[in-house]
């Protein structure tokens, strides 16, 4: 009689952490932005890793992914050589 082993499968293995985003938190979350706020980096790996990812490290990389979005401008924001709105022509009292 010959036992056969199965071999544990990282499922996260190879995915980028905005896949790893999307296949696993966008059910829940539109976005990134503001799920790393207030968190420190390592509290976040941990409770990623315990509830949602299947390593430690795609866990980390997912904290950062997370901490990055928060670190970037929001959409919408001046970018860079963009023309400043004018501001308001003044008025004249008679």
């Amino acid at each position: 009689m010959t036992a056969t082993v199965a071999a544990a499968q990282n499922l996260d293995a190879g995915k980028s952490p905005a896949k790893l985003f999307a296949e696993g938190c966008a059910t829940c979350h539109r976005s990134p932005r503001g799920l790393a706020k207030g968190r420190f980096s390592l509290t976040l790996s941990w409770f990623l890793k315990d509830h949602y990812a299947a390593s430690f490290d795609s866990a980390k990389a997912l904290a950062a992914y997370l901490e990055s979005a928060d670190a970037s401008p929001p959409r919408g924001a001046a970018k860079p050589g963009a023309k400043a709105p004018r501001p308001p022509k003044p008025t004249q009292s008679r």
